[in-house]
């Protein structure tokens, strides 16, 4: 029994979930560190307000407010929790498309650039097609693989860039990104798609909803009422259990990690290795595609189109997202609800409390920071393992005394050959 729990704790999976682990512990202690520092030295904040926002950090999904005394309450919160899930699918999604390219070897850092080629392709089909003439479901679907293609044709330039010119794929998603802003700016720029109905929304697309398209609920706004959640998310969960299956269990998945693996070796063993950068970066492009594309296809979202002010944070926190899980397609579906939790957490001490939201962003920096170092930490643990399990010193050891002999006599013939 003692070597099967010994074993399970020296597992690489295992020592790479502590690291997890202890990195957002660590997070949110900072963060709890700050708002105390800034309550203990603002006389007008004070301890008490202090722990007021500790306690919203860590449980603030769970507020329902203040009681009439001014005491914060908690208890089930359907339409935090149901807006936790909305704000988790498209980072779900965007950390699946970081997660997948990195176990095949690539980084991709242009899952923004992906997930605005996603959001532009869905926003044209769903706004341009008139549902009085194309049923709501056909177009709902047809902007949906829309979103994906496009994402997914995106994503493989920097492929095509590695693997056909050895261009970096870390430099050609950057720019990939920042193309993409301006192209889907301009596009929404001359197109006749902006809400022109109010003056303070000139620069907003419309709700698919303008056309009467929009994602079922499948009954979860019965469960979560007041919310902004719809089926996406459970089309997110299912394409992150699709991607594990594909990566563990099929022969595909396997020279995909191959390629990862190393490249050389992969060729030489018969896998046409170029093809498979290609493939791996058009998938993570057409899974960070489908993030945008379910986010706007809520029905209950407006698209900003001056996207060159800033590219979206759903791309570049799904590097976070892929990092906390270790690139586990499943473990991305904690991940990603567990910083959606963070960004409501930082709307409630934002609403209840003095503080502000960028509290939030601390802690997500930290996490994000150390789980870079995840590695680090795995070997810190690795060490710490190895010095509680060192064996004693030899000369500590008495040596066996043979049978029938008594201590120092020689065997006449074997040790004197020795």
């Amino acid at each position: 029994m003692k070597a099967n729990n010994s074993s399970f704790w020296k597992k690489n999976s295992t020592r790479s979930v502590i690291a997890s682990l202890l990195s957002i512990a660590i997070g949110l202690l900072a963060g709890s560190v700050v708002i105390l520092i800034m309550g203990l030295t603002n006389p007008a904040l004070g301890l008490g307000s202090a722990l007021e926002g500790i306690r919203l950090v860590l449980f603030g999904i769970f507020s329902t407010g203040r009681n009439a005394a001014g005491a914060l309450t908690f208890g089930f919160n359907p339409a935090s929790i149901g807006n936790m899930l909305f704000r988790a699918m498209p980072l779900i999604l965007t950390g699946l498309s970081v997660a997948t390219a990195n176990k095949t070897g690539m980084f991709n850092i242009g899952a923004a650039g992906q997930y605005l080629a996603g959001t532009c392709a869905t926003l044209f089909i769903a706004l341009s097609i008139p549902s009085t003439s194309v049923p709501p479901w056909i177009i709902w679907l047809l902007a949906f693989l829309g979103g994906m293609l496009a994402g997914a044709l995106w994503g493989a330039i920097p492929g095509l860039l590695q693997a056909l010119l050895n261009i970096n794929v870390v430099i050609a998603c950057i720019m990939t990104n920042w193309i993409a802003a301006n192209i889907v700016t301009w596009l929404f720029d001359i197109s006749n798609l902006k809400n022109m109905v109010e003056n303070t929304k000139s620069g907003y697309i419309y709700k698919t909803t303008f056309n009467n398209v929009a994602t079922p609920k499948f009954g979860l706004d019965k469960l979560f009422p007041g919310s902004q959640i719809s089926g996406g998310i459970l089309i997110a969960i299912v394409l992150a259990i699709a991607v594990h299956i594909i990566m563990t269990k099929t022969t595909f998945g396997y020279e995909l990690k191959a390629c990862g693996a190393n490249r050389h070796a992969a060729r030489y063993a018969g896998i046409r290795d170029k093809r498979n950068i290609v493939l791996s970066m058009a998938i993570a492009g057409a899974l960070a595609g489908a993030g945008g594309s379910l986010y706007y296809l809520a029905g209950n979202t407006e698209f900003f189109w001056n996207t060159y002010q800033s590219l979206p944070a759903a791309g570049f926190n799904g590097i976070a997202v892929a990092l906390l899980a270790v690139n586990n397609p499943i473990g991305v579906i904690f991940t990603g609800c567990f910083m959606s939790m963070l960004n409501i957490a930082g709307l409630q001490i934002t609403n209840l409390t003095a503080y502000n939201e960028y509290i939030t962003d601390v802690i997500i920096a930290v996490i994000v920071y150390l789980s870079a170092f995840s590695l680090i930490i795995k070997m810190w643990l690795g060490g710490r393992e190895k010095k509680s399990a060192a064996p004693a010193p030899a000369a500590a050891q008495s040596p066996p005394v043979p049978e029938n002999k008594a201590p120092g006599a020689a065997d006449n013939g074997k040790e004197a050959d020795a």
